[in-house]
């Protein structure tokens, strides 16, 4: 079947193009081009002068709609990814927070019997942990946290392909050697809950951890220690001009100023938009009574509030707080969401960017930037379409 999304404001790698059409034919897209007559025989969709961008890749990404994947059943990893489709995440990377090995596997498990199915939007395994430094690990993670074990992850990656990202603390010992074997499966490796300083950060990279996780949070900035003052992990990074960083963009995990810092100096190739959003995101509910978790002012936090503890944000709020708030350009917004974190994935191949021959990830921007319909590999994910 063809379909033919016309009258739009399309986002391509060479920038928008006003008054366009996007085609899909069998799950691709077919053609983006610059005419939008009707075609005979298409299923004609009007945009009515709305944007037409790519889908967002979820590169960090815990749960939603009351499911978490830390569960580490299907029905919980279908869950999840169904709630944020509704909100434009047409790649999901689902995230494993600090977990046992026996429940990592049986996430692996989940995994590649959904990524074995046709059209999944199920890219691949993420995991966080459960390799952290104890002082920065947080209370959520305090039972998981363990030392590296080389014969352990070696087995684990060993026995399957569906993990594509992993990430620990670079200053544990065994660090660098877990770098450099995970990357040479082809894993990104990135740094996460860490008090390094610039050598371990430089040390790091050139392991292979090449990815800052959730940027800015778990990890030190500027600091003094009795008289004199040292870089944190964030000026660090900054200094690594390569190294690329994901950001919370939910309006919470970090202020409008930073978020425009982050892109002032790292810009739209290696920065990412991350949701790092818990089972309560996506039309998720309530934490339970007596959890360590309260939603309190659009963001959880530990009951205490001694500190946040994920967000409940979906893909496209991100987008929406990087253009209101932090005054970032739309189209770089939506790359940070999409085509940087398709490359970072390693899929930008099929996903990303709107061009021929990729896969018909399709998302509709209002003029507010909220969705109003959205498509996977061609097919459009129910109850989304509000355009008539």
């Amino acid at each position: 079947m063809l379909t033919q999304i016309i009258n739009g404001h399309i986002l391509t790698p060479q920038g928008w193009l006003k008054n366009g059409s996007v085609l899909v034919k069998d799950g691709k897209i077919l053609e983006v081009t610059n005419n939008d007559l009707a075609l005979t025989g298409a299923t004609v969709v009007d945009a009515k002068g709305m944007y037409i961008v790519p889908g967002f890749v979820a590169m960090n990404i815990h749960g939603g709609g009351d499911y978490d994947f830390r569960d580490c059943t299907e029905d919980a990893f279908r869950g999840a990814v169904a709630a944020h489709m509704k909100y434009g995440a047409t790649s999901i990377f689902p995230t494993l927070s600090s977990s046992t090995i026996p429940d990592i596997y049986k996430a692996v498990s989940v995994c590649e019997g959904l990524m074995a199915e046709k059209d999944s939007p199920v890219m691949g395994l993420h995991i966080e942990g459960p390799y952290l430094n104890p002082k920065m690990a947080g209370l959520l993670y305090s039972d998981t946290i363990k030392e590296l074990d080389k014969d352990e992850y070696m087995a684990l990656l060993e026995s399957t392909n569906c993990i594509r990202r992993w990430d620990i603390s670079p200053e544990l010992e065994g660090a660098h050697e877990f770098a450099q074997y995970i990357t040479s499966k082809g894993l990104l490796a990135a740094i996460t809950h860490t008090e390094a300083e610039f050598e371990d950060i430089k040390n790091a990279y050139k392991a292979g951890f090449t990815h800052a996780a959730q940027f800015y949070n778990a990890m030190p900035g500027f600091h003094k220690r009795r008289e004199y003052k040292y870089e944190g992990t964030v000026e660090s990074v900054f200094l690594m001009d390569d190294m690329t960083v994901e950001v919370i963009a939910d309006g919470k995990h970090l202020p409008s100023t930073i978020l425009r810092l982050v892109y002032k100096l790292k810009g739209v190739e290696r920065m990412s938009l991350v949701t790092d959003a818990l089972s309560y995101a996506a039309d998720g509910g309530e934490p339970a009574i007596g959890s360590r978790i309260i939603i309190e002012d659009g963001v959880c936090k530990l009951v205490d509030h001694s500190s946040l503890a994920g967000s409940i944000a979906t893909m496209d709020k991100l987008v929406r707080t990087m253009v209101k708030k932090a005054d970032i350009p739309l189209a770089d917004a939506v790359r940070m969401a999409s085509e940087t974190p398709a490359r970072l994935m390693g899929v930008d191949n099929r996903k990303g960017t709107l061009q021929r021959d990729k896969d018909a990830d399709i998302v509709i921007l209002d003029r507010d930037y909220n969705v109003r319909a959205v498509w996977s590999m061609g097919k459009l994910v129910p109850d989304t379409n509000t355009l008539t």
